[in-house]
């Protein structure tokens, strides 16, 4: 097996030490020839750590860690390319932020780091006095300008996102502390900033809008993440072997890996690419696991789609719209989950109507789908556990034997742990998102669709023996459900097929806030 570089965010180590490395460096020559201050939003686990990485090893003139790419032939005709330049690199991870003061302690063991390799005196400035002395410490001594790299810039605001004061007082301590970079510009050689979200309600960007936000630019579309194309150049070892390990084709194990990490679009234009993250594990482990939703799904977020009975069924019927402004910008204020949800991987371009400049969002791939969607459950049902005979494992296993009366057992324990909530959490929302979880869940093992305009069937589930119709009511009877299906003809369709179709008709009452009615004919 060759090394997968899993985890690897620092370009130096991947190179020195032998990892397999999707050169992406024309991008950098790209970026570094532009010279203008950029900003990119991408996923987390999407790589932009590295992307970092290689910009700072570039700037440090480590021309042989770019020996054989791309960049090292682009910069052969150039006299000026790696020559090592002052590379201030800012990482926001791996502290917790909980602390009133945690930020400014960050800032602080940074500063005091560079403040120390340039001989630099701290004096009695505040944070932004000193990174301002700093750059000018450094230019005087080097004779060259400075290169600024900041990493996860928003982890210290997205971390307090549930203590409003702590992520105020964040906002004013990073606007003290870059507004520095504006009124420096003459000191600057080069400014890259990534981060999951954009906040854009705030006055951290009011004094930063020169940057360039490259999040949407169909030239750097492909940045971040990999191709259908890097896999062909550099993956198809891995292919094979995880292919062998399936027994399945190769072919198949394309197909496989596609549908399940696949489909983050970051321009209309421009090419689908697979997390990376995700496919490096599915090589590793080989297999199709969901690796990207074992580091966690923010609490916040499937609280607030719960709370503001945002209609989940929106999320796979291509009904989530947004511009472009909402697509790059996250207000903070929490008032609309979408930009967040796009921004942070959950939803991802699907499609695009240019002559209203209007953006359709849905889910990448079958990864996101699930993991996203198991999340939610809990909020929906939250007494609901697994091996507790109420799961979506022990539903498809009656369904796949179809044991009706143990199906029905299940559904109405589903909607029995629906709880008793406030009057703005109508049991019509909760009623219309527990079919939609569960029976979308469902689709993870059987062939299992639903449907939501008039005149269609409600669900319809298929297995390897048996086709289910359901049709659900609302404060109506079971009859009329089944009646409903016999009247539009909903089995027609299924009269040459061999298995057996199974007509479900299903009744919920919203004062009692259960299932009280179960009819069913073959």
């Amino acid at each position: 097996m060759r090394k997968l570089p899993i985890g690897i965010q620092g370009f130096e180590k991947l190179r020195t030490d032998g990892f397999l490395y999707v050169d992406k460096t024309e991008y950098i020559y790209q970026l570094v020839h532009d010279n203008v201050p950029y900003f990119l939003i991408r996923p987390r686990r999407f790589g932009k750590s590295l992307l970092l990485s290689t910009l700072k090893a570039y700037w440090e003139g480590k021309r042989e860690l770019f020996e054989g790419l791309a960049i090292e032939e682009l910069e052969k005709h150039n006299p000026d390319a790696w020559k090592p330049y002052p590379v201030f690199y800012f990482d926001f991870n791996g502290v917790n932020y909980q602390k009133s003061d945690a930020l400014e302690e960050s800032l602080d063991i940074q500063m005091r780091r560079w403040e120390k390799r340039y001989d630099c005196e701290t004096g009695e400035r505040s944070l932004g006095g000193r990174f301002q002395n700093l750059l000018i410490t450094a230019a005087e001594k080097t004779g060259l300008q400075s290169v600024v790299l900041i990493d996860e810039y928003d982890k210290p605001l997205l971390d307090v996102v549930d203590k409003p004061e702590l992520q105020e007082h964040n906002k004013e301590v990073f606007k003290g502390f870059f507004s520095t970079l504006k009124s420096l510009d003459e000191y600057l050689q080069f400014v890259f900033i990534t981060g999951v979200s954009k906040f854009h309600k705030v006055s951290i960007f009011s004094d930063l809008n020169q940057l360039n936000d490259i999040t949407l630019s169909e030239r750097y579309a492909e940045i971040c993440g990999i191709t259908e194309r890097e896999i062909e150049d550099y993956f198809l070892e891995e292919v094979a072997s995880l292919a062998k390990q399936q027994k399945i084709t190769k072919q198949e194990c394309r197909k496989m890996l596609r549908k399940q990490y696949d489909g983050y679009l970051f321009h209309p234009e421009g090419e689908g690419v697979y997390n990376p993250y995700s496919l490096l594990k599915a090589f590793y482990d080989k297999d199709f696991g969901a690796y990207w939703f074992e580091t966690g799904t923010p609490t916040f977020l499937v609280k607030k789609i719960r709370k503001d009975l945002f209609d989940v069924r929106r999320f796979t019927n291509k009904t989530i719209y947004a511009n472009e402004t909402t697509l790059k910008d996250y207000t903070g204020d929490g008032t609309d989950p979408v930009p967040f949800l796009y921004q942070s991987g959950y939803l991802t371009i699907v499609d695009f109507d240019r002559r209203r400049r209007r953006y359709t969002l849905g889910f990448p791939n079958e990864e996101v789908k699930y993991g996203f969607l198991e999340s939610l459950v809990p909020e929906y049902i939250p007494r609901v556990k697994m091996g507790h005979g109420l799961d979506i494992y022990t539903l498809d296993d009656y369904i796949e034997q179809g044991e009706l009366d143990k199906v029905k057992d299940v559904l109405t324990a589903l909607f029995a742990n629906i709880p008793y909530t406030l009057e703005s959490d109508p049991f019509e929302h909760y009623f219309q998102a527990v079919i939609y979880l569960t029976f979308t869940l469902l689709g993870k093992f059987v062939i299992c669709e639903m449907h939501t305009y008039t005149g269609r069937i409600d669900c319809k589930v298929e297995t390897g023996d048996y086709i289910y119709l359901f049709e659900f009511k609302r404060d109506d009877t079971a009859e009329a459900a089944l009646r409903q299906i016999d009247d539009k003809d909903y089995a027609i369709s299924f009269v040459a097929d061999e298995r057996k179709v199974i007509k479900i008709g299903v009744s919920f009452d919203s004062e009692a806030r259960k299932l009280v009615g179960w009819k069913s004919s073959e």
